[in-house]
């Protein structure tokens, strides 16, 4: 599967940016459920040169033709595109989730927490609790 994207040793490993192109039945599925756990929104190149931005909510693997399901970004009604008609899949919504990692919420409750303490701190200084 081709990946258009060049990648750095310190970048995060968010999808977001990178473009594949399946070479293969296999590597359209292995694509897709990358693209179904993204949380963003993915735009599909299909077979005739239609291109379809939106975000995947359901896909169908073992179908006899697989497909997925996606809200289309220009419209309400959900769209079903068989894998076959897929010929290449690009992350091109923001990651929702990129960068907020457990260790990140983890640092940022610690330091509200610190906060609160010295507010709380300051509240009782002040009162001549302490």
């Amino acid at each position: 599967m081709t990946d258009t994207k060049n990648h750095n040793p310190g970048e995060t490993s968010s999808l977001e940016g990178r473009v594949f192109t399946p070479g293969s039945a296999a590597e359209t599925g292995e694509a897709i459920e990358l693209a179904f756990d993204y949380r963003g929104d993915v735009t599909l190149t299909l077979r005739g040169g239609e291109s379809v931005a939106g975000y995947i909510f359901n896909r169908q693997s073992a179908e006899t033709d697989p497909y997925l399901e996606l809200f289309p970004a220009d419209r309400e009604d959900p769209r079903r595109v068989v894998y076959q008609d897929i010929i290449a899949i690009a992350f091109t919504g923001a990651d929702t989730a990129n960068g907020k990692s457990w260790e990140a919420w983890v640092s940022k409750k610690e330091s509200d927490r610190r906060a609160e303490a010295e507010q709380i701190e300051t509240i009782a200084r002040t009162k001549g609790y302490l």
